[in-house]
């Protein structure tokens, strides 16, 4: 009987699965980066476009106290 910590490891070491595991964590990784600048540009816009909206309703309101 052989001891608990000496047993046969029954996967065998696959390089060609090894390297698809790698590839799809570094497509992973780009996907995650490219939805972040997607959310950082979707964020500025948003940010001028509340902006626009601020000046056009401080000018509404500018134009309806005269």
């Amino acid at each position: 009987m052989e001891p608990a910590g000496r047993r046969d490891k029954s996967k065998p070491r696959d390089p060609a699965s090894r390297q698809e595991r790698a590839r799809q964590k570094t497509a992973q990784n780009e996907l995650k980066q490219r939805q972040r600048a997607e959310i950082y540009a979707l964020n500025k816009v948003m940010t001028e476009l509340e902006q626009q909206q601020f000046e056009a309703f401080c000018k509404q309101m500018q134009a309806s106290n005269k």
